[in-house]
C-alpha cells in the first residue's frame, strides 16, 4: 500500500463554545478532543501526521508533541485554505492524504481504514466519508447519479428542494490522491459569500476533470459529530463514556448503573470490580480485580490493587495496595502511598503519606508529610502538625506504634517502633523504642468554681 499521510485541521477559533479555551482543547472523557482524533489516527500506522494549528497553536502543540508535525493557519480562510498550509510538507509526495476535523472525538481508527481501503479499492483521486441523517438540515448534500456514483457536494443553503430531501451527507472527513490534492487546491477560488476557500471546491474541481471521485457511507452517524458549542460537547461526552462504559463492562467489569457512572478514556479496570452509580474516574486511573466503589467516590490519576473496598471517597494521585477498606469520605491526597491490608477510615485525610501494611487511621485524622510503619493504630482526632506557617516537616512513625486520641504529632519528630503515645499529648520530641509519651498539662479541678462564679447574680 502506499505512503499514507494525515493532516488534521485544529486552527478555527471556536468562538461558539464561548471559552477561553481552545476549542479543541476542550476535553471529553478526560482527554482533549483533538487528542482523541490524533490517538486514532496512530493505529492507522501512518507516514506523516499533520496538524494545522491557528489560535491557541502553542497550547495544541504542547498535546501533540511527539506525534505530529505542525502548520500554521495565521488567517482562517476556509478549509481548503487550512489544507494548503501543508504543502510544504506535503505536496511533491506520492501517497494518500486522510483529511480529518480535530473537533470531531468520535471518529474511530476503523473507520478511516474503512474509508482509505475502499478510496484504494475504487482508484479514486478523491472519496468523501458520507453518513446518512434522519434531518439533514445544515450538511452538505451527496449528490449521486442514477448509477451511485458521487456527482457533487451541494451546500444546504445552495441546494434546490429536491438536494435538500437527500439524507446523505457529508461529515467533513476526505481521503485524497496527495499530489491530486495539491494540484487541485492551487485552483480553488474565494469566490462566495464568505470570501472563503472551501475543500468541497476540491472536489468539484477533479469531477470536472474527469477524476473518479467516491463516497464511502458510515453507518453510525455518531461518529461524525463535529463540536462547535457546549451542547455538542456533552453529547460527545455522553456517547463517548457510553462507548468506555460498555467496554469494561464487556471485559468483566460490573457497572450499576452505566449512564450515571463516568470513567475516562484511560482509565484501567480489572474483571469482577463492582462500580456503583455517580463514581467519578478520572486520568490514568488503574484498579485492580474484585474491588468495590461505592456511589460518591473520585479517584484522578488514582493506582488501586486487588480486593479494596472503597466508600464515597476521593483518591487523588496516589496508590493503594491489596485488601485496603477506605472512607467512608476520606480523602487521599497526591503523593500518598497505602500499603496492603490497611484501614482508612472516615473522614481521614492524608497527603505525602506512606502508610504501612495492617496499620489504621479509623477516623477524623489528618496526616501529612508522614511516614508510618506497620501495625500503626492511630487514635480518633489525631494530626501530623505539618506545617508552621512557612515550610513543611516530616513526621516519622515506627512500627507497632499506638497513638492515643486527640494526639498532635509536631513535626519534625520521630515516634520509634513499639510506642505509645497518650491520648490527648502535642508531641514535640522524639520518642525513643519502646518508651510512653505524656505530653498534656496536669489536671487541676477548681472546687467551687461554679458557685463562686454565681455569686451577685
Amino acid at each position: 500500500m502506499s505512503n499514507q499521510y494525515t493532516i488534521v485541521l485544529a486552527a478555527g477559533q471556536g468562538t461558539r463554545m464561548k471559552s477561553k479555551l481552545y476549542k479543541v482543547l476542550h476535553p471529553v472523557c478526560g482527554k482533549p478532543m483533538v487528542e482523541h482524533v490524533v490517538g486514532e489516527i496512530e493505529k492507522l500506522e501512518v507516514t506523516k501526521i499533520v496538524t494545522v494549528v491557528g489560535h491557541g497553536a502553542e497550547k495544541v502543540k504542547e498535546h501533540l508533541q511527539g506525534k505530529s508535525d505542525f502548520v500554521m493557519q495565521a488567517e482562517q480562510l476556509g478549509t481548503a485554505h487550512a489544507v494548503l498550509q501543508a504543502k510544504d510538507l506535503l505536496e511533491n509526495l506520492d501517497g494518500v492524504t486522510l483529511v480529518v476535523c480535530g473537533d470531531t472525538p468520535l471518529i474511530q481508527s476503523s473507520t478511516m481504514a474503512a474509508l482509505m481501503k475502499y478510496h484504494h479499492e475504487k482508484r479514486a483521486k478523491a472519496t468523501i466519508l458520507t453518513t446518512t441523517v434522519a434531518d439533514p438540515t445544515g450538511y452538505g448534500r451527496i449528490v449521486r447519479d442514477d448509477l451511485g456514483i458521487v456527482e457533487k457536494i451541494v451546500e444546504h443553503k445552495d441546494a434546490s428542494e429536491k438536494e435538500r430531501r437527500i439524507t446523505e451527507i457529508n461529515t467533513g472527513t476526505y481521503c485524497f490522491d496527495n499530489r491530486s490534492l495539491f494540484a487541485a487546491l492551487a485552483k480553488v477560488s474565494n469566490d462566495n459569500a464568505q470570501g472563503e476557500y472551501y475543500l468541497p471546491d476540491v472536489i468539484k474541481i477533479l469531477k470536472s476533470e474527469d477524476e473518479v471521485v467516491a463516497a464511502y457511507r458510515m453507518e453510525n452517524f455518531e461518529e461524525s459529530l463535529g463540536v462547535n458549542d457546549r451542547v455538542a460537547l456533552a453529547e460527545a461526552g455522553r456517547i463517548m463514556r457510553a462507548r468506555i462504559n460498555e467496554a469494561h463492562m464487556r471485559n468483566g467489569v460490573t457497572l450499576i448503573d452505566p449512564a450515571h457512572t463516568y470513567i475516562d478514556v484511560d482509565v484501567e479496570i480489572g474483571q469482577d470490580t463492582v462500580i456503583e452509580p455517580g463514581v467519578t474516574l478520572r486520568g490514568r486511573t488503574r484498579i485492580g480485580s474484585d474491588c468495590v466503589i461505592t456511589s460518591g467516590s473520585d479517584f484522578n490519576h488514582a493506582e488501586i490493587g486487588d480486593r479494596v473496598y472503597v466508600r464515597s471517597s476521593a483518591i487523588e494521585e496516589s496508590s493503594v495496595g491489596d485488601d485496603v477498606q477506605i472512607g467512608p469520605y476520606a480523602h487521599l491526597r497526591p503523593e500518598s502511598v497505602i500499603h496492603d491490608k490497611v484501614k482508612i477510615g472516615n473522614y481521614v485525610e492524608t497527603k505525602k503519606a506512606t502508610v504501612g501494611k495492617g496499620t489504621k487511621l479509623p477516623h477524623f485524622i489528618y496526616m501529612g508529610d508522614a511516614e508510618i510503619g506497620q501495625n500503626v493504630n492511630v487514635g480518633c482526632g489525631s494530626i501530623a502538625v505539618n506545617y508552621d506557617g512557612k515550610d513543611k516537616f516530616k513526621t516519622v512513625i515506627g512500627d507497632n506504634v499506638f497513638v492515643g486520641c486527640n494526639s498532635n504529632l509536631v513535626a519534625p519528630v520521630t515516634i520509634h517502633s513499639n510506642t505509645y503515645i497518650a491520648a490527648g499529648s502535642t508531641i514535640t520530641e522524639d520518642v525513643p523504642e519502646e518508651a510512653m509519651a505524656i505530653a498534656r498539662a496536669r489536671q487541676v479541678n477548681k472546687e467551687g468554681y461554679i458557685k463562686n462564679l454565681n455569686v451577685g447574680k
